[in-house]
């Protein structure tokens, strides 16, 4: 499981964007994070195979993420654990990260069978 967010754990750096402009101030191989769903921005990203983790609110925005060969998907805890038998049904490359208040529900999570969790 990876964990993103926890002071006390080391987890891969990560870099916000929202445009294209932003992407080229990223130190180079970067995972970028894009946090309001932007299809346009995902597409530049696969098509340069750039790294990044995207924001989704529904089933629809994680079918496209996945197939925008996005590294990473952060979802609520309530959609991870709805997304996750559609994920491996399809086997996602994406991996499904949860986001997550505390460590009490890291256990929820790992029982869901959630990729990751991402602390708020």
């Amino acid at each position: 499981m990876k964990i993103f967010g926890d002071p006390w754990l080391e987890s891969e750096p990560f870099y916000v964007v929202s445009r294209q402009e932003e992407i080229a101030k990223t130190p180079s191989g970067s995972l970028l994070k894009i946090e309001s769903f932007n299809i346009e921005l995902m597409k530049y990203c696969k098509e340069n195979h750039l790294p990044y983790m995207v924001s989704v609110s529904n089933i629809k925005e994680a079918i496209f993420a996945n197939t925008l060969l996005a590294k990473c998907m952060l979802c609520s805890k309530e959609m991870a654990k709805d997304l996750m038998p559609i994920a491996q049904n399809y086997l996602f490359d994406t991996q499904v990260i949860a986001m997550i208040s505390n460590d009490n529900e890291l256990e929820e999570m790992a029982k869901a069978n959630v990729d990751g969790v991402w602390f708020k």
